[in-house]
C-alpha cells in the first residue's frame, strides 16, 4: 500500500506522535461552501448527489481544495443504509428527511432484509473507491455510518422527530419488537462499514446521533450494545494498515467509560463536555476528537483563534488529539473563518507536540 504523504489523522487516532495536532470538520462538504451549493444544484437534488459517484467525489475534494485539511470524509448520508433496505428515502423541502415507508409493526420489522453493499449502494462503493484514486494518498478518507439506534429512529418515526414518540413507544412497549430491528440494522451497517474498507476507507466514524435522549439503562441497552456488536464485526486492518474506529455519542459525554471499553480506537467529544475532563477520564485508552462548538464559526477570526487556543489547551500536550468541531458545521457560515480555524490548529498545535520529538 503506497505510504499517506500526510498521514497525522492515522497516527493521532492511534495515539502515535504526530507534528501538530491533525484537523477535520464535520460535514466539511456542505452548504457553507457556495462551490458545493453549484455542484448540488447541478445533480437536481440531495439523493441524486448522494448517488453519483463523480459529483460525490467533486464535493469532497471541494473542502480539501480551500483549506489544508488532515483528512477528507465520504459525501454521503447515513440514511442511505434504511433507503437501501427499501424504506423510500426522500428529502422534503425546508423539512429534512423522510421515509414513504416507516417501520411500525412485526411485519415492517421482519421485512427488513440486510442490504448487499456492492449491489443496492454500490453508488457509495463505487464513490469511495473513486475519492481514494482523487486523493493520490494526500490525505486519508474516513468512511463513516449512523448507528443502528439513530437509524432506528429516523426508520420508525419516518421523519426527523424532536419527542421520539413512535421510537420510543416501541423501546418500552415492545422491546422485544425494537431489539430485533436493531439487530437487523446492526448486521447490514457492518457489512456497509467493511464494505468501505474494502473500497478504501482509511478510518471508520459512527455517528449516534440521538443516543444521547436515551436514559442510561437505555442507551446501553438499545445503542451502546449494537455499536459494541459493529466494532467487534469491523475489519481493524486492510493491506497491511490499522484501519481506526471513532464513536461519536452527541449527548453521550457522560458515558465515556462505557463507550471506550468498545474497542474502538477514538471518542468524539461534544462542545458540553470539557476535553481535559474527558482526557482524565478515559486516559490513555482512547484518542479524543473534538470539540469546538459550531457557532465559534459565526466569530471573527482572532475570537476564533483564541477559542482554538482553549480548545488545544485543555487536552494539553502529547498524542491523541484530533481537532474537530462539537458537531457538524452550519450552512451559514463563512468559509473564511473555516480557513481561520483550520490555521490556527495547525500553527498553535506545533508546542504541544514538541515532547514527541517532532
Amino acid at each position: 500500500m503506497t505510504k499517506l504523504k500526510n498521514d497525522r489523522l492515522i497516527r493521532a487516532l492511534l495515539r502515535q506522535p504526530v507534528d501538530a495536532t491533525p484537523v477535520w470538520m464535520m460535514r466539511q462538504a456542505g452548504r457553507y461552501l457556495p462551490e458545493y451549493r453549484k455542484t448540488r444544484g447541478q445533480a437536481g437534488s440531495f439523493m441524486a448527489l448522494c448517488t453519483n459517484p463523480e459529483l460525490a467525489c467533486e464535493v469532497t475534494m471541494q473542502p480539501l481544495e480551500r483549506f489544508p485539511l488532515d483528512a477528507a470524509i465520504l459525501f454521503s448520508d447515513i440514511l442511505t443504509v434504511p433507503d437501501a433496505m427499501g424504506l423510500g428515502l426522500y428529502f422534503a423541502e425546508g423539512e429534512g428527511p423522510r421515509f414513504r415507508k416507516p417501520v411500525r409493526t412485526e411485519a415492517d420489522v421482519k421485512a427488513l432484509a440486510v442490504p448487499d453493499p456492492e449491489t443496492e449502494l454500490r453508488y457509495v462503493m463505487d464513490a469511495v473507491r473513486l475519492i481514494r484514486q482523487t486523493l493520490h494518498n494526500r490525505v486519508p478518507l474516513i468512511g463513516f455510518a449512523g448507528s443502528p439506534w439513530t437509524l432506528a429512529t429516523y426508520m420508525v418515526e419516518g421523519a426527523s422527530t424532536k419527542t421520539f414518540s413512535h421510537t420510543k413507544g416501541m423501546l418500552y412497549n415492545e422491546p422485544r419488537l425494537m431489539h430485533r430491528m436493531l439487530e437487523t440494522v446492526a448486521r447490514a451497517v457492518t457489512d456497509y462499514l467493511n464494505a468501505q474498507v474494502a473500497a478504501g476507507a482509511q478510518a471508520i466514524m459512527i455517528f449516534d446521533t440521538w443516543g444521547g435522549v436515551l436514559t442510561p439503562a437505555d442507551y446501553a441497552e438499545f445503542s451502546l450494545q449494537y455499536m459494541q456488536q459493529i466494532i467487534n464485526g469491523l475489519t481493524r486492518e486492510h493491506e497491511g494498515q490499522r484501519i481506526p474506529v471513532i464513536l461519536f455519542t452527541k449527548g453521550g459525554c457522560q458515558w465515556l467509560e462505557i463507550m471506550a471499553d468498545t474497542g474502538c480506537d477514538a471518542l468524539g467529544i461534544d462542545w458540553s463536555t470539557d476535553l481535559a475532563a474527558a482526557r482524565k477520564r478515559v486516559g490513555d485508552r482512547v484518542a479524543l476528537q473534538g470539540n469546538l462548538d459550531p457557532a465559534v464559526l459565526y466569530a471573527a477570526p482572532e475570537v476564533i483563534r483564541e477559542k482554538v487556543a482553549d480548545v488545544l489547551a485543555h487536552f494539553g500536550p502529547g498524542s491523541g488529539h484530533v481537532f474537530n468541531l462539537g458537531h457538524g458545521i452550519n450552512p451559514d457560515v463563512d468559509p473564511e473563518h473555516a480557513g481561520a480555524l483550520v490555521d490556527a490548529v495547525h500553527e498553535l498545535s506545533r508546542p504541544y507536540h514538541l515532547q514527541d520529538g517532532n
